[in-house]
């Protein structure tokens, strides 16, 4: 930690991902994206990238449940007949995957009530655990996320899943523009087009903490090892989907 102006600031690791001050953000780890069975598997997209990120973001989520670390889960959600989209948000979809539409209309995908909406494999929220609908790419955008990270006392958000330079960045950026810390576990974002992971993650090197989700998950062992993860009391927090969809 570092003092400036009277200002004491994080710089350390440990000290941003402090488990009473961090809450984990899962960003769209939804069947429509990373399954082969989703909407983009059967399509076609290169998943590929999600065989690697998979499993050390599900470690990641591991320690922090053993940690009593606040997880969120974001949830992209486009409701039906595109009520949730607007001309422009629509030209901004038109974009992406343009070869896979084969000049289709844009994709629709995370509708709810579809299994697509649902989320992947290993990564279904806890009991205890918060899930936040999300209708942009940033987590933030017209959703209580940030309202529910500040009734919680966090001050970093660890920010994993996909697509890197997609709702991550996008999230990332919002987070610290909301005066949040972020922290980005690099092996723990993936996305479906490589290239565009690889120049996001060029310019989050540059502007927020990037760590392992391993040297992470170590931070939070540790703390637990050493204060048995009491430091915020558990709550009967329900599950979001249901509290705190958004």
């Amino acid at each position: 930690m570092i003092e400036v102006e009277g200002k004491n600031v994080f710089t350390e690791l440990a000290e941003l991902v402090d488990p009473p001050h961090t809450a984990l953000l899962l960003i769209d780890m939804q069947r429509d994206f990373i399954e082969p069975d989703g909407l983009f598997g059967t399509l076609g997209i290169d998943l590929s990238m999600y065989a690697t990120a998979r499993p050390l973001l599900g470690t990641l989520l591991a320690a922090a449940r053993r940690s009593d670390i606040l997880i969120i889960h974001l949830q992209n959600t486009a409701l039906p007949g595109r009520m949730s989209d607007s001309p422009a948000q629509i030209h901004f979809n038109l974009r992406m995957h343009e070869s896979a539409r084969h000049d289709g209309p844009p994709l629709r995908y995370t509708i709810p009530g579809t299994p697509g909406h649902g989320f992947a494999d290993g990564f279904e929220p806890g009991k205890d655990e918060l899930v936040v609908r999300k209708y942009r790419s940033s987590g933030f955008w017209g959703t209580n996320l940030q309202m529910l990270l500040r009734s919680n006392g966090i001050e970093t958000v660890v920010v994993g899943g996909c697509t890197t330079e997609g709702c991550v960045e996008s999230t990332a950026r919002d987070a610290m523009f909301n005066d949040f810390y972020v922290v980005v576990p690099e092996d723990c974002v993936a996305s479906d087009d490589r290239a565009q992971h690889e120049a996001s993650m060029l310019l989050m090197r540059h502007r927020f903490d990037l760590a392992s989700g391993d040297e992470i998950a170590r931070v939070w062992d540790d703390r637990a090892t050493h204060a048995g993860a009491t430091d915020r009391p558990k709550t009967d927090r329900q599950n979001g989907e249901q509290s705190w969809a958004s």
